[in-house]
């Protein structure tokens, strides 16, 4: 819903939409062959633990050297067929182990063993790839003395309904989640983020329950540290750095089903949404590929069309149906070529539109100067380059059609290079 404010200057205010109580039961999605995404490049100097030809189980931890603490978990059982490099945005590599699935399906039993004891390191060792991505990690940083958890039943973008689901329909898992948290951190202070429309019903979760305003980008975690704690995240900071990590009610959820169940979580919930607007919910097994959810719901695809895996505003277009489904897909976007918002390279026209939509407060026009013309380091110095939450709200409302919040996502990239570049020469 977008709303315009009643005084003269138009300044846009976008709403999050709340899951209806009666849905559709999603749809699962059957696939011959999965794309499992290992973070890292593939070093062929070092020795490959996975190998093409090796049979591998549902919810076998796969690690590709030894040692490493990079891992993911198949969500199938079945032969592996290929292990190949793949380039993400921004510099973000990868290695694709593909898996051919096989008829009959076998468990592996190790996770079964190891959660008889449970300990947060052994949760972050197996649970790192499954829905939501827990951010487990965290948790261990002795750097970050993290003195608060943050649940969020809010979708961060809009038209995104996974986290809403999951305190809506995965609620026990929720709780059992928290519970296996207090059992393994010395963390006694637990948050439910919702949306204030979905306040009542949760009883004794072992959580505060606080509401989050429906107008976006309320749901993004500064502005829940602000409106929760009253703290405002400083620039190039993360919450973490205040004693706050935030989970995914969809994470905590699949901490809960693994640990209480006896299995790790393979299966994916995400909304595709068809070219015409219509939503449908899905469950598939991470590392399906796109095509398959994109063909099981009769919505083909042409020439020039848009696949676009997020919300609106912050999602990324990728340019394969083959692409894989990870553990942090949480909606499928296409947009017909006809519709498919302008992009130009048209000089600002000062309107202000960006400045008044931006909810940091940056002199959004002035950066984006900067930016166009490459001198990063001076939009970070002079004009707030990292206080940008990266919400997509410049990109939005702009009538010169400047892709904005892909400048401001460039710039931090090259930045980052840059310095990690620095430090290696030092």
């Amino acid at each position: 819903m977008f709303k315009r404010a009643i005084s003269g200057i138009p300044r846009p205010q976008l709403e999050y939409e709340t899951l209806p109580d009666a849905i559709t039961e999603p749809i699962k999605i059957s696939t011959r062959q999965i794309t499992l995404l290992y973070e890292g490049v593939l070093d062929v100097k070092r020795t490959v633990l996975i190998q093409k030809g090796d049979k591998i189980k549902t919810g076998q931890r796969l690690c590709l050297y030894e040692p490493d603490e990079a891992y993911v978990i198949s969500s199938v059982t079945g032969t592996v067929t290929s292990i190949s490099p793949l380039m993400g945005d921004f510099g973000r590599s990868y290695t694709a182990i593909g898996v051919d699935v096989a008829q009959v399906e076998v468990l592996d039993d190790e996770f079964k063993t190891c959660c008889k004891d449970p300990s947060l390191k052994m949760a972050a060792d197996y649970l790192s790839f499954t829905p939501g991505r827990p951010p487990l990690k965290n948790l261990a940083d002795p750097e970050k003395a993290i003195h608060t958890i943050v649940i969020s039943g809010c979708d961060t973008d809009l038209l995104i309904t996974a986290n809403q689901y999951a305190v809506r329909h995965k609620i026990d898992a929720v709780k059992k989640g928290i519970e296996l948290l207090k059992k393994v951190t010395d963390i006694k202070n637990y948050i439910l983020a919702v949306p204030d429309t979905l306040m009542q019903g949760y009883g004794d979760m072992g959580a505060q329950v606080k509401g989050v305003r429906s107008g976006y980008p309320a749901a993004h975690p500064v502005f829940i540290v602000k409106a929760i704690f009253g703290q405002v995240v400083p620039a190039g900071k993360r919450c973490e750095d205040l004693g706050v990590s935030f989970f995914s009610a969809e994470a905590v959820a699949s901490i809960g089903t693994a640990f209480y169940e006896g299995r790790i979580p393979v299966t994916k919930m995400l909304t595709l949404i068809k070219k015409d607007g219509s939503k449908r919910l899905a469950i598939a097994r991470i590392g399906t590929p796109i095509g398959a959810i994109i063909e099981k719901f009769h919505a083909p695809l042409h020439e020039k069309d848009r696949i676009i895996m997020g919300g609106p505003l912050t999602g990324a277009a990728v340019y394969s149906v083959n692409h894989p489904i990870g553990p942090d897909t949480h909606t499928i976007m296409l947009q017909d070529k006809d519709q498919i918002p302008l992009i130009s390279e048209y000089p600002c026209i000062n309107c202000g539109d960006c400045i008044r939509a931006c909810p940091a407060k940056i002199q959004v026009s002035m950066l984006v100067r900067y930016l166009e013309a490459g001198h990063y380091q001076q939009a970070a110095d002079q004009y707030d380059l990292y206080s940008c939450i990266e919400c997509g709200l410049c990109s939005y409302v702009c009538i010169a059609c400047i892709p904005i919040f892909q400048y401001i996502r460039l710039a931090k990239y090259e930045l980052g290079r840059a310095a990690i570049g620095e430090a290696g020469n030092v």
